[in-house]
């Protein structure tokens, strides 16, 4: 039950609780003293009675009379509020209760009998003319029983009527306090059916506050990454389409001049075939054309197919690859010296991770022998540091290219290959950061290691 409870709820039945521990504690308190104090009161007044009555009978033998005198002394002390003086012979008779007498409310029966559960009475020898008799004095506490009582019932109302006022007070104190709650419960189902312009006014306690304010820019972070992701979406499929449209046209423009010259050496070798002295000089020549054909085809097939997928990359592994891919450039362009290290303690860091290294350095030795007019070049690929992002703290490979050109332009733009790898790294959760100078341009990528994602840019 506690458990289905709200907040709120709970807030206020523990106060109720505890105001009404409190209340009852000190009723419990004024019922504990009531006893000693009544006893207290009663011994008193024994004891004031018993003097009094020893120091009026003193002459009592001087009295014409002694015995009225006697009974006019009781008759006299017998309007005493706490006590009821009576003589010996007299004792048998019920004395009247003294609050039925005076009319005033009695404390109930069993207040009674836990304070007070017997009468206190005292005898006082009395000699009338040498003959002994005495006085019984009895005590009755009904009116300091009553007025204990009294105070009890008022304490009890009292409390009970403050502790009303505390917990309303306290629930509109409380309600007020907790009113944020409500919103953020609503902004979060709001923000988790992607209503991320969702909104909390800060209000209540400071902590409360604090709890919005920071709802806030979690929906407004919320709200960003989900546009960068659709934009990145979007870009990631423009480059997809651009990179396709590429493709297109070159298969469009190499293959076409390269098969219609297929088929026209095949056709000249039909005709020559029909005759029946071929001249074999222009056989030969006619082979020798469909030869170069085909091997211009095998290569550009080749380069195709680099460019969808790094030959080598599967089977002999990053470090091979790299290698293979700067012996090429270094091969076409002799006069660049190419410098390239992985680090044996790279470890393994994924097929997603390794193609993505791979790209990074392609694109940007593509970029340093098209633009930058560098002489040397420096690749390294080595762990780096734990990092910690949006997929959590992820182990990574740090990949840095530095050229020794004259830098990018002010107003220079990122092509499409960078742009791509940019959006590439950045699905993959890591970074991609360019910076240029007069001693050259650093191409610096941090890419997540074993990053599987079935969503990224091929």
């Amino acid at each position: 039950m506690w458990r289905n409870l709200s907040l709120r709820a709970r807030i206020n039945l523990l106060l109720a609780l505890i105001l009404l521990l409190g209340l009852g504690i000190n009723i419990a308190r004024l019922v504990l003293e009531a006893g000693p104090r009544v006893q207290a009161e009663d011994q008193s007044v024994i004891r004031l009675a018993r003097e009094f009555v020893a120091t009026i009978v003193t002459d009592l033998n001087e009295a014409p009379d002694p015995d009225a005198r006697l009974d006019q002394i009781v008759r006299d002390l017998s309007r005493l509020r706490h006590v009821s003086i009576t003589r010996q012979d007299d004792a048998t008779v019920k004395v009247p209760e003294r609050a039925a007498e005076t009319g005033e409310p009695r404390a109930p029966a069993w207040f009674v009998a836990l304070v007070h559960p017997e009468q206190t009475s005292v005898r006082v020898p009395v000699s009338v003319r040498g003959k002994p008799q005495s006085l019984l004095i009895t005590s009755h506490p009904d009116d300091e029983m009553a007025e204990i009582w009294d105070g009890i019932v008022t304490q009890l109302e009292v409390g009970t009527a403050i502790a009303a006022v505390l917990l309303l007070v306290t629930m509109l104190v409380v309600g007020r306090a907790l009113a944020p709650l409500q919103a953020l419960s609503e902004a979060m189902t709001n923000i988790e059916a992607g209503f991320y312009d969702a909104r909390v006014e800060p209000g209540g306690s400071p902590e409360l506050a604090a709890i919005c304010t920071k709802l806030n820019h979690l929906a407004a972070t919320l709200g960003e990454a989900v546009e960068d992701k659709r934009q990145l979406a979007e870009r990631a499929v423009s480059l997809q389409d651009s990179e396709r449209k590429e493709i297109a046209r070159e298969l469009h423009d190499e293959f076409g001049p390269y098969l219609f010259a297929l088929r026209a050496h095949a056709g000249a070798l039909t005709r020559l075939s029909e005759i029946d002295r071929p001249d074999p000089a222009a056989l030969r020549k006619h082979g020798n054309a469909i030869l170069e054909q085909v091997n211009a085809l095998q290569q550009f097939t080749r380069r195709i197919l680099e460019r969808l997928r790094p030959v080598g990359l599967a089977e002999l592994g990053l470090r091979e690859a790299l290698g293979a891919l700067v012996r090429l450039w270094s091969e076409t362009h002799p006069e660049v010296a190419i410098e390239s290290r992985v680090s044996g303690s790279l470890g393994e860091v994924g097929e997603t991770a390794d193609l993505t290294i791979y790209r990074i350095v392609q694109e940007a030795l593509t970029n340093v022998f098209r633009h930058a007019g560098a002489t040397a070049v420096d690749i390294t690929v080595e762990p780096a540091e734990r990092q910690v992002g949006v997929h959590g703290s992820r182990d990574c490979a740090l990949v840095r290219i530095s050229d020794n050109g004259g830098g990018l332009r002010p107003d220079h733009r990122l092509g499409h290959g960078l742009t791509g790898m940019r959006e590439r790294i950045l699905a993959l959760g890591g970074t991609l950061t360019i910076n240029s100078g007069d001693d050259g341009v650093t191409v610096e990528a941090l890419v997540p290691k074993a990053a599987q994602f079935s969503n990224a840019v091929p």
